[in-house]
Formats: structure tokens, C-alpha cells, sequence
């Protein structure tokens, strides 16, 4: 089984910075196809930002201030997340790509003055 943990949210002001990690464990056999994802109440959960090998891609609405990156040493994933919104405030999760393993809990940004 593929474990993936959360972490790194927390509440932080309108044009703050946050970093999110995803650590991965057990049956992965890489970190080369993963993405963020994001889901704000009543919300679907929507794809925010992928890395497939090299290539990063944003949603339209985090381009530019959201940046995804891996450490294959450590197993994690991270998104470095400025220059926040309200917009922003969801629960953030990561998982693989194309097919999904089991959600962590995910880790709740609370964007908010």
C-alpha cells in the first residue's frame, strides 16, 4: 500500500506564504507523476498543480504563485504557495498520477485577515 501524509497548513494572512509537504511511503514506486489537489466546502475536489517528470502545470487560478517540486531523497512533494488568497483556503491534498492511490487527510490552508 501507498501512504501518503500531509502537512505543512495552517492559517496565514491574505498575500502570505505557505510550504505544504507530502510524504509518500510503501508500494510508490516513484515520484515522478504526482499533483495537488484542493477541495474548499461544498466543493469538489479540483487538480491545482501536476509534476509528470520534468513538467510542472497550474490551474489558471494559482499560476504564477504556487510552485510544485519534488525531493526524491526524502520521498515528498512540496507546493510553496505566495502571495495567498481567501480564494486559496481549502484542504490540500497530494496523490499520484494518472490513477489515484488511497487521500491522505489532507492538510487544511486557511487563508483569512
Amino acid at each position: 500500500q501507498v501512504q501518503l501524509v500531509e502537512s505543512g497548513g495552517g492559517l496565514v494572512q491574505p498575500g502570505g506564504s505557505l510550504r505544504l509537504s507530502c510524504s509518500a511511503s510503501g508500494s510508490i514506486k516513484s515520484l515522478n507523476n504526482m499533483g495537488w489537489y484542493r477541495q474548499a466546502p461544498g466543493n469538489q475536489r479540483l487538480l491545482v498543480a501536476t509534476l509528470i517528470g520534468g513538467s510542472t502545470n497550474y490551474a489558471d487560478s494559482v499560476k504564477g504563485r504556487f510552485t510544485i517540486s519534488r525531493d526524491n531523497l526524502k520521498n515528498t512533494i512540496y507546493l510553496q504557495m505566495n502571495s495567498l488568497k481567501p480564494e486559496d483556503t481549502a484542504v490540500y491534498y497530494c496523490n499520484t498520477l494518472p490513477y489515484s492511490v488511497s487521500w491522505g487527510q489532507g492538510t487544511q490552508v486557511t487563508v483569512s485577515s
